[in-house]
């Protein structure tokens, strides 16, 4: 599905649109990669993960703060998919989304 931009994929697989960048507890700076609010599910893209040395995701400061983001996320009641940059758009993540969803947020075919 190379090509193709999340929001569009989302949005040919019947998902609502996601936004970008959504700030979710200010005043912290904390931001989701992609966030669908109203469902309070997002969507974190763990970039730089198999860099020599690692990413910012996977040393130590940088793991640590994302730790503290994802707990507070989930005690506010978020649901947060991370995935690797290579599986964004794929069957796999749209599947995920629309099994999270609920029923009524989901645009089927027919319906």
């Amino acid at each position: 599905m190379s090509g193709i931009s999340f929001q569009t994929l989302c949005r040919v697989s019947g998902l609502p649109e996601p936004v970008a960048e959504y700030r979710f507890a200010p005043p912290r700076r904390w931001r989701f990669d992609w966030a669908f609010i109203e469902q309070r599910i997002a969507v974190e893209v763990e970039g730089g993960v198999f860099l020599k040395g690692g990413g910012r995701h996977t040393r130590g400061a940088g793991f640590r703060n994302d730790v503290e983001k994802y707990g507070e996320a989930a005690a506010m009641g978020w649901r947060v998919f991370r995935v690797l940059p290579e599986q964004l758009v794929t069957p796999m993540v749209v599947d995920w989304l629309t099994r999270a969803m609920p029923a009524r947020t989901v645009i089927r075919e027919g319906t």
